[in-house]
């Protein structure tokens, strides 16, 4: 007779946290919160790029990937969970006290750049980026919507199985400088929780949704969850506008040097195209697409 042991369920808090402190202490087991979070409900994603000034969404284009676009490579169908291979650790936030509460750029004195993903959209885009950057020995940051985590929850087990940064960019996607800090504060918490369900961390980076910089409260909000910075940049690529793959990658080269963090975007074809050129450029100027947190380190 086979004796079978139903998992025990995780614990859920009584009352909202209160503090870091609380959002961090319940680590749960790895593979255990990979299940748990497959059953999250799911919540509309809203497949739009963060302009600077936080505006609205941006209009629909011709050239933006939506719907089941299969990755060419991807041996899974998208959204399933990645297959395990084994623990993987999955960093907390942490402080750098050389830098300043909103950081826009690391260090120019190193040959190293960080490209930061905002992650939503199709997975399986999500998975012909990511095995682009690998296949160029690039590693990359994804600041990811809670609701996309709770429509593809395997994703994040995928980002950081491959050596990426994974990171916080809103429940809701919305505009979180307009927020009271109640709401701002329900926002960067939920997708927290997310990522504590499915990788034991809260993340290691934050980054308001709909703006490049958060408002004094925000950065005051995202402290108390847990984040002691928020991550900005410094270049921005413009390819939520779907201006052309080559234009995405002009734009980003026109503006790059050393120490910059740029912002990109999952989701959208010319990115898709433009990424495979850009770091073969990266490459040839002698820069190091890392981490987020290699960059900073």
């Amino acid at each position: 007779m086979v004796r079978v042991t139903t998992p025990a369920p995780l614990p859920q808090p009584d009352s909202e946290p209160d503090s870091a402190t609380d959002v961090v202490r319940a680590v749960p087991n790895r593979r255990s919160a990979l299940r748990a979070g497959a059953g999250l409900a799911a919540a509309g994603a809203l497949a739009t790029g963060c302009s600077a000034t936080g505006a609205g969404a941006h209009p629909a284009s011709a050239s933006r990937v939506t719907g089941t676009t299969q990755a060419t490579g991807t041996s899974r169908p998208p959204g399933t969970p990645h297959p395990p291979s084994g623990p993987v650790s999955a960093p907390a936030p942490r402080a750098f006290p050389r830098q300043p509460a909103q950081i826009t750029h690391g260090p120019r004195t190193r040959p190293r750049v960080a490209l930061t993903f905002h992650g939503q959209g199709d997975p399986a885009v999500t998975e012909k980026l990511l095995g682009e950057a690998e296949k160029a020995g690039a590693r990359v940051t994804v600041l990811a919507v809670g609701s996309w985590l709770d429509e593809h929850p395997g994703v994040a087990r995928r980002i950081l199985d491959g050596g990426h940064d994974l990171g916080n960019h809103t429940l809701r996607h919305i505009d979180i400088n307009a927020m009271p800090e109640p709401d701002a504060y329900a926002e960067i918490l939920g997708c927290a929780d997310r990522l504590r369900r499915l990788t034991g961390s809260i993340g290691t980076w934050f980054r308001p949704s709909r703006a490049s910089r958060a408002s004094p409260l925000v950065e005051r909000v995202a402290r108390r969850v847990g984040y002691p910075h928020v991550l900005s940049y410094d270049v921005d690529s413009l390819d939520f506008t779907s201006p052309g793959a080559t234009a995405v990658t002009r734009q980003v080269l026109g503006g790059i040097r050393p120490g910059s963090v740029v912002s990109l975007h999952f989701g959208y074809a010319d990115t898709v195209a433009a990424l495979p050129a850009l770091l073969h450029e990266l490459d040839r100027r002698g820069l190091r697409a890392v981490t987020t947190t290699e960059l900073l380190s």
